[in-house]
């Protein structure tokens, strides 16, 4: 019944973003999008504030971006995000992506900037949502030195990290790559239900087409499958997680 990851701020939704807002109405009990770049701070907030309780919204800066930001500004935006926290249940998308960022010292920046908003959501008191592509050990690394406890990874794909996933007690999002991907059909087997929740991370993820956060409903058909349990346990329970792990008020 929620979306806990997509990024409704995209321009993909530039034209139509309230109308596809309201048709998610007839159909899910919430929408948590993800600002990850600074400059769709007042455009996110400004959603929230019209769709209150219905659109959530996490906050952070993708990793992909390291290279737009100096420290300085990193802790500009900081600073905006502790002045409206009002605002969003969660922190990120953050983390680390050794998949778009190549380079060794944009990499150690990256490690450096996941630090920081780890400390932040302490702060905060918020959920921590990360990122991770072919980073995955060092994420973990992180965390777990860190000390990091509500821990939300976004697009779970690395079977071989699950036994520490579930031995930290953080919680994992499936979308729709689980249509086609066999290794996240195996997380989905293998992953307590009890800590999963559904993403879209649209408008990705369409195969071809723009996506939008309905499209969960097909993410838990295909859970229910692979568990072998029905399809509305599946809604339910996921539901549920999403509201106890962000705290949500609907």
């Amino acid at each position: 019944m929620i979306d806990v990851h997509c990024h409704l701020e995209q321009e993909d939704y530039e034209k139509d973003r309230d109308e596809v807002i309201e048709r998610c109405k007839k159909e899910l009990k919430a929408i948590i999008t993800s600002c990850a770049h600074p400059k769709d701070l007042e455009k996110t907030i400004e959603m929230v504030k019209k769709h209150e309780k219905f659109v959530f919204a996490s906050v952070g800066i993708h990793p992909e971006y390291i290279g737009e930001f100096s420290e300085k500004d990193v802790e500009s935006f900081i600073e905006k995000i502790r002045r409206n926290k009002e605002f969003f249940v969660a922190i990120g998308e953050v983390g680390l992506d050794f998949n778009w960022v190549k380079d060794k010292e944009l990499q150690e920046r990256q490690k450096n900037m996941f630090k920081t908003f780890i400390d932040l959501s302490k702060e905060l008191d918020l959920p921590l949502v990360v990122h991770s592509r072919d980073a995955m050990e060092e994420t973990i690394r992180i965390l777990e030195e860190k000390r990091a406890s509500k821990v939300h990874l976004h697009l779970f794909g690395e079977h071989s990290f699950l036994k520490n996933v579930i031995k930290n007690g953080w919680f994992i999002s499936i979308g729709p790559i689980v249509l086609r991907s066999k290794k996240h059909k195996k997380i989905a087997r293998d992953m307590l239900l009890e800590r999963i929740m559904l993403e879209t991370d649209s408008p990705w993820f369409g195969f071809g087409k723009r996506n939008d956060p309905t499209s969960i409903k097909d993410v838990a058909n295909k859970i229910a499958e692979i568990k072998k349990i029905s399809f509305d346990e599946v809604w339910k329970v996921c539901g549920e997680n999403a509201i106890r792990f962000f705290n949500l008020d609907i």
